[in-house]
């Protein structure tokens, strides 16, 4: 199955994320697809591109909590 979710980047104590689609049975940080976009929980800034993650949803990605709470949907 097909999920959209984060894979960590960033330092120690200063997490960042891409906000990947990936194959569910991959690790977190594992082999992606495509990256859709970033989150930056510091500061709360995002930058998702809107059009490929419908397109994901729309061929039966799931997503994950985390991405959801932070797209709103």
């Amino acid at each position: 199955m097909t999920t959209i979710r984060l894979t960590r980047m960033g330092r120690k104590k200063q997490p960042f994320y891409r906000v990947a689609v990936t194959d569910s049975r991959k690790r977190r940080d594992g082999g992606w697809i495509e990256l859709i976009g970033w989150y930056n929980p510091m500061t709360k800034e995002q930058k998702i591109d809107e059009d490929r993650l419908n397109y994901w949803i729309g061929v039966g990605a799931q997503m994950s909590d985390r991405v959801k709470k932070i797209t709103g949907k």
